[in-house]
């Protein structure tokens, strides 16, 4: 005990703490915490989170994302306060569900209220700075105000939508300001008209506009699990936004789902770089969507982000991150960074979200027909989801198109990965003649080939 009577804990104090596995996470995000730093992002929550008590821990979560130096723009959502503060006051026939509806005097004076209460609420959380906790010692002004210009919906279709609005002007260049300063723009769902009327808006409209005036790289939405899943059950991680819109026009999403969905495919649409559905409900959600590969929630891109490539010379670093292990372990043979840096153009990487993640290279051998396929690799931790296959099939038609109608490789470890993909195993004679003069029989490498 200290001489100010407060415990200390440390991280060895945790169970079960792994060395090890912290050092290789802590490696692994630097890529995303190089990347996202100085970028700007909005984040969306209903009131629903606030009432399921998500806001501390989310309040936490986004205090580490700002001090990784990460630009915040929050968008709050209060609509079943406003429903309670409506059933308080007798106004039973009018209750707020998702997107715009018709707002009564009445209703906007509930929205107002509702506004104020969770505004304060969120200052509140982002002020504690409690010892011995996520936020201890932090200092991050949240800053609200008059920021969004709105105007009525007016009438659609014969139905008067009152008090309801839509955002006609961001101040960009305050917003950009405040920012850029290292506090946190909090925008509620209201808006001013210049004659200083106010409009209740819908959460989802203002922070998909907020995304495209800022040019954000992300647009968050934290959810009640409302993410896109496969027929198994398991969540689609990404979808192209021609792929998002297919799926609304099939009509098969709920309500909730296809009201996110489609302002995310409206924002990227618009130049958003990433839009996400991701559910709240589950623990550091936001940080887990930022930081690891697949996430845990549904990310809208204009086209998918994990795509093959050939190698440039800015990659040569990130595949010498990815051949050392497998040189040290006596998998690979010892390149060096010289001759990957010579070698670069036979190399495509396999790349996600801006981390290059897989590898192969290709040597054509022209007066054989061969060609050989060396240096697959799959980062451990994204192993087992079919990249490897990816690979293979992009070496395969490379070859051919190269007018080769043999495809070699040589192994030490993984004979039985190529067994099952069509080779069959030679000798040192089947390989070119080059190859042949300059195998090296300490190794002891196999031979495995597969037409083309």
């Amino acid at each position: 005990m200290s001489s100010d009577d407060t415990d200390t804990y440390s991280a060895q104090d945790a169970p079960e703490f792994a060395p090890a596995q912290f050092v290789r996470w802590f490696r692994e995000v630097a890529p995303y915490v190089h990347d996202f730093r100085g970028k700007t992002f909005v984040v969306a929550f209903g009131g629903e989170l606030i009432q399921d008590g998500g806001l501390e821990d989310l309040v936490a979560d986004l205090s580490l994302l700002s001090a990784l130096g990460i630009k915040l723009v929050l968008v709050h959502c209060s609509r079943p306060q406003v429903n309670e503060q409506l059933r308080l006051k007798g106004y039973s026939t009018q209750q707020f569900g998702r997107g715009t509806e018709p707002t009564s005097p009445e209703a906007l004076e509930c929205a107002k209220e509702a506004a104020g209460e969770i505004r304060l609420d969120i200052e509140a959380a982002f002020s504690q700075g409690l010892p011995n906790t996520p936020m201890s010692h932090a200092k991050i002004r949240v800053i609200s105000g008059n920021f969004v210009t709105a105007r009525p919906v007016g009438v659609i279709d014969g139905l008067d939508y009152k008090r309801a609005g839509t955002v006609r002007k961001l101040d960009v260049d305050a917003m950009h300001s405040i920012i850029s300063q290292g506090a946190i723009v909090l925008l509620s769902p209201l808006g001013f008209s210049p004659t200083g009327e106010a409009f209740n808006l819908a959460m989802e409209d203002l922070a998909t506009n907020a995304a495209v005036a800022l040019r954000a790289e992300k647009l968050i939405f934290l959810t009640q699990n409302r993410t896109v899943t496969e027929t198994d059950g398991s969540v689609d991680t990404e979808l192209a936004r021609n792929d998002a819109d297919e799926l609304l026009a099939q009509n098969v999403l709920d309500e909730d789902t296809a009201a996110f969905l489609g302002h995310a495919s409206l924002a990227v649409k618009r130049g958003v770089a990433r839009a996400h559905l991701v559910p709240y409900t589950l623990d550091g959600s936001i940080l887990l969507e930022i930081f690891t590969h697949d996430g845990v929630g549904t990310m809208v891109v204009e086209d998918t982000l994990e795509d093959l490539r050939p190698a440039v010379a800015d990659d040569v670093g990130a595949i010498v991150q990815l051949i050392e292990p497998l040189e040290a372990d006596g998998t690979l043979v010892p390149r060096g960074r010289a001759i990957i840096e010579r070698d670069v153009e036979r190399f495509t990487v396999l790349e996600h979200d801006g981390v290059i993640y897989g590898c192969v290279s290709l040597i054509p051998y022209v007066k054989e027909s061969m060609a050989e396929m060396a240096c697959l690799i799959v980062h451990p931790e994204w192993q087992g989801v079919g990249d490897g296959e990816k690979l293979l099939r992009h070496a395969e038609a490379s070859a051919r198109a190269l007018g080769a109608r043999r495809l070699f490789v040589l192994t030490t470890r993984t004979s039985h990965w190529f067994l099952k993909r069509g080779f069959v195993q030679g000798g040192v004679s089947d390989l070119p003649h080059e190859k042949a003069a300059h195998y090296n029989r300490s190794r002891n490498s196999l031979v495995f080939i597969k037409r083309l």
